[in-house]
Order: C-alpha cells, then structure tokens, then sequence
C-alpha cells in the first residue's frame, strides 16, 4: 500500500468545492481543509506506487479550482491510536460535545 499526501492551494472562493471534488477523487482517502500556505490536504492510499500518476496527473488536474499541489510520500506508518492522540493536543474535548 502506498500512501501520498497532497497539499493543495486552492482559488479562494473555490476551496470547499474543490475539497469536495477531491474526495471523488478515486485513491482519495481523506480531505481537509487546513490553515497556513495550504487551503486543502488531501490523504491517497493506493495500491501500487504506479496508481500514483494516474491519481495525481491523471485526476488532480482535471479538478477545477486547484492553483497548485505538492505531493509527499509516506515512508512509514505510525499507530492510528498514537495519531488520533496528537490531532487532539490543545483541544478541550469537554467543549465538543
């Protein structure tokens, strides 16, 4: 299993449905829309490294509204409960509810 993540910057008034279009996307696990120089991160797990051209200059470019990209491969994959507890760091979870 390979997995990429895409960085997307996206038109301004276009970022929510660029991030929607994304998620159709096939190889497309998760979509966010994040702060700072990046409007969207998107997570692909795929099959084959081949499957990552035809994911990223395949279907990425036909996406209306994405200005720019920058795609990282995932070396290694750490334990999901390890990563869940890292995204919840500062949040007071008492207030989600």
């Amino acid at each position: 299993m390979v997995t990429a993540i895409v960085m997307v910057q996206a038109e301004r008034q276009r970022i929510q449905e660029t991030a929607e279009a994304l998620a159709g996307v096939p190889g497309v696990r998760e979509v966010y829309s994040v702060t700072g120089e990046w409007d969207i991160v998107a997570v692909l797990k795929l099959d084959r490294y081949d499957d990552l051209d035809d994911v990223v200059t395949g279907h990425l470019r036909k996406v209306d509204g994405i200005v720019r990209t920058q795609t990282m491969l995932a070396f290694r994959t750490y334990s999901e409960a390890l990563l869940d507890q890292g995204f919840g760091v500062g949040l007071d979870e008492s207030r989600l509810s």
